[in-house]
């Protein structure tokens, strides 16, 4: 009867002082029924902090309990919130033309009025890691169904750019295009606060300087002005780079004045001088016709004041071609 009595009395309190699901095993002990009762629930992790359970009184003789570990179940999404994306990039635009502001007053990017002004060279656009490499675009006869392919990484020990791929000038199936195979890197548009377009002055330059290694290749060299005008976007300037080959580097100047006026790839009778206060892109083009592998290699691509060099333009007009020139 005592041991019948002990049972009863355990079940009751079993039964009152834990949780119903302990409850369900009567007749185990305080133990058991701990570790029934944690295997029967998932522990739940409270976001944020780690939930820890209490030891016995003893410390270092007390139950060792399961923790619960702050890791985020994959069915949890990240909060997105697009009014503070927005509000950052906001902000990030502010800052950028306060940027703009504060350097015009100092003078022009950011450097004082006469040291520009005594400025015989500078570099415009150099590699030196990947957001060197963000400033370009790199395209080719595929966007009209071509099979020329052109990429664009560092070079080696990231100190240039490397362009390379492969020339194909089998023309696309299409029934449109009858020619193609060409490969080419243009530099994006620089952009100010807002989206703002800009645009280089090299008013003081009278020559482009670049520093490049090539496989013998001829480039062609296309300078766009700033415009907005929609019939304007296929007008550019353009001249040669013939590269050498072999490993060793070569200096490239041109003359600004060499470059000619062409629209939609066809050089103009009507030639034009080049306005250098106003340049919105540089780009370079392979379309040698010459199918097979190639490759170019750019250190820096800068401008340059020769004093030895006074020619102002290089071709000639006549009245009949371009009547503006001789009124």
């Amino acid at each position: 009867m005592a041991l019948v009595h002990k049972l009863l009395n355990g079940t009751y309190i079993l039964s009152k002082g834990l949780k119903p699901s302990v409850a369900a095993c009567p007749f185990l002990s305080t133990r058991s029924a701990d570790y029934c009762s944690s295997s029967l629930q998932k522990p739940v992790a409270t976001p944020g902090k780690a939930s820890t359970q209490r030891t016995s009184a003893g410390g270092l003789q007390g139950d060792q309990r399961e923790v619960a570990l702050d890791i985020p179940s994959p069915e949890e999404k990240p909060e997105v919130s697009f009014d503070k994306a927005i509000k950052d990039e906001i902000k990030e635009h502010f800052r950028r033309l306060k940027d703009e502001i504060v350097n015009h007053w100092i003078g022009p990017e950011g450097r004082p009025l006469q040291e520009i002004i005594l400025e015989q060279a500078r570099v415009v656009w150099q590699f030196r890691g990947k957001e060197d490499l963000d400033k370009w675009i790199v395209t080719s006869d595929k966007t009209i169904g071509g099979k020329s392919e052109v990429f664009l990484k560092m070079g080696k020990n990231n100190q240039s750019a490397l362009l390379y791929g492969t020339l194909s000038s089998a023309a696309p199936q299409d029934g449109e295009n009858s020619q193609s195979g060409y490969c080419a890197m243009i530099s994006r548009i620089p952009r100010g606060a807002f989206e703002r377009k800009k645009s280089y002055d090299w008013s003081q330059f009278n020559t482009l300087y670049l520093r490049v290694r090539g496989d013998g290749r001829p480039w062609m060299v296309n300078i766009r002005e700033d415009t907005d005008i929609i019939q304007k976007n296929n007008q550019m300037y353009s001249y040669f780079m013939f590269t050498r080959g072999g490993p060793y580097w070569q200096e490239v100047k041109i003359p600004f004045s060499k470059f000619f006026f062409s629209n939609q790839g066809r050089i103009r009778d009507a030639q034009f001088q080049l306005l250098l206060d106003k340049i919105s892109s540089i780009g370079f083009t392979l379309a040698d016709k010459v199918d097979g592998p190639f490759f170019l290699e750019i250190d820096f691509i800068g401008v340059f004041a020769d004093p030895a060099h006074t020619e102002e333009f290089a071709y000639e007009n006549s009245p009949v071609l371009n009547p503006r020139l001789f009124k």
